[in-house]
């Protein structure tokens, strides 16, 4: 074991290979123990299990995935970090490291005939376009087990009337059931980030529309949150003439604001919408 969550042993590890995070790339390094194995817990893996990990930079998450017997692709965009995860190959061979940018990589084709968990402390500068790529992957992908900013956790695990309420809210609800999560200090990293971070665990579902509608469902969503201030009937009025009647025949206040209403509501306002149409 190479004990890479241990500070002295990184700094040394790192030393020696003559590499080191890169801001450019989001690299912060996790170094406790507790919390790598805190996220494999709410990750759910068991022995066996398929995981893709992201952005796995020297490989502590990776080790404890392994540890724990499961099957790892891990995806490093880092030509530096990528062939020093060969160190980590177990004897039966679990262990599979491509180095690609996890934005171009199909997702679809990892582990053929075989669906698989994600499990990542991701890059914190391409998390959203990465959601936005993963979690429509219902059921090649099960679930997300993603180490975010706090803010951007908060988005995601937000209920109708708070602040942090949005269109990223309703896409990360509609795709998955975003359920537990924890927080992750500054301290447990290095070098040290200056924000606060969180894992959250989104288990993968089916979508409650069919594909055909999503995009314009979105299209929707977007434009009430682009005037997210404004009355639903007014943020909506230039896209869908007959919004008040829509809002009225499928029960909905027509003063209500994009803020106040919940994924079924906004389901509900987009049927109406559509059979006005």
């Amino acid at each position: 074991m190479s004990n890479v969550y241990k500070p002295s042993e990184l700094r040394a590890f790192l030393k020696k290979e003559g590499v080191y995070a890169k801001k450019a790339l989001s690299q912060n390094f996790l170094i406790d123990r507790n919390i790598l194995d805190k996220i494999v817990r709410l990750a759910g893996v068991e022995a066996g299990d398929r995981v893709v990990e992201i952005g796995p930079g020297p490989g502590a998450l990776t080790e404890a995935l392994l540890r724990k017997g499961a099957h790892v692709i891990a995806i490093e965009m880092d030509s530096h970090f990528a062939p020093l995860l060969e160190r980590l190959q177990t004897s039966d061979h679990r262990l599979q490291i491509l180095q690609a940018d996890a934005l171009e990589q199909s997702f679809e084709k990892l582990f053929p005939g075989s669906s698989y968990k994600v499990v990542a402390n991701l890059p914190y500068h391409i998390t959203t376009p990465l959601l936005v790529k993963l979690l429509p992957l219902y059921p090649k992908i099960q679930s997300l087990t993603i180490m975010v900013q706090k803010e951007f956790a908060e988005r995601m695990l937000a209920k109708p009337g708070n602040k942090d309420y949005s269109s990223f809210t309703l896409f990360t609800q509609f795709y998955s059931n975003p359920g537990g999560h924890f927080l992750v200090s500054p301290t447990c990293f290095y070098p040290q980030p200056r924000v606060q971070s969180a894992v959250v665990l989104c288990a993968l579902c089916i979508p409650p529309l069919p594909a055909h509608e999503q995009d314009p469902f979105f299209e929707l969503v977007r434009s009430c949150f682009q005037k997210r201030r404004k009355m639903v009937k007014t943020a909506l009025k230039p896209l869908y003439p007959s919004i008040e009647k829509a809002l009225i025949s499928s029960g909905l206040n027509p003063e209500t604001r994009p803020e106040d209403l919940s994924l079924e509501q906004f389901i509900a306002l987009f049927r109406a919408v559509s059979s006005c149409e």
